[in-house]
């Protein structure tokens, strides 16, 4: 007997793009959902990515797999890339790694570092507000959380909010050349 693979579906998400394949109760309005992008019957998010970040978002049809990847005991790395305003010092660098308090808890540790624009990223449409009076600098954070927008509120803690955030790679699978709107499928 032949043993069943799992589908495990890399999709670089869109900004402004929901992940969820349906937009209920949102009638008359022209909201993109992954059922734009992705036409694979019987596989689902595992985790979720909100409407205005970017980047990678795994799909599959294994609940085995999902609840391993989405699950938070299950503590999957997931590193963002963070365009955020202003140039955050060691100060800002050291509460990011350590944990920062918000309203919910205190988050755990990250890894985080200054990085260079990523050489492979696209440009976002929209096109996030310059000011030219405040600089902006893109850091990396992997977390192990998977709070509600948690990258975003951790940065605004220390003082540099995000202007726009990209997901990079969970656990072991990347973006890797995924263009926005393209999709990958693995066999597992």
């Amino acid at each position: 007997m032949k043993p069943i693979m799992a589908r495990l579906v890399l999709f670089n998400k869109p900004f402004d793009v929901l992940s969820q394949f349906t937009d209920k109760g949102h009638t008359g309005t022209d909201r993109r959902t992954l059922s734009d992008f992705i036409d694979i019957k019987g596989v689902y998010p595992a985790g979720r990515l909100d409407r205005d970040s970017e980047g990678l978002l795994l799909l599959t049809d294994d609940g085995k797999l999902q609840h391993r990847i989405s699950a938070p005991k299950a503590a999957t790395a997931k590193t963002y890339w963070a365009q955020v305003e202003g140039l955050p010092g060691e100060k800002a660098l050291d509460q990011l790694r350590k944990g920062v308090e918000l309203k919910d808890g205190p988050t755990r540790s990250a890894k985080v570092e200054l990085i260079a624009e990523p050489s492979d990223l696209w440009p976002r449409d929209p096109p996030i507000r310059v000011r030219k009076s405040i600089p902006d600098t893109w850091i990396s954070l992997t977390i192990t959380e998977g709070r509600n927008r948690q990258v975003r509120r951790m940065t605004a803690a220390v003082g540099h909010p995000t202007l726009r955030l990209v997901r990079a790679a969970i656990g072991q699978w990347a973006l890797d050349g995924l263009a926005p709107g393209e999709f990958r499928c693995l066999e597992l």
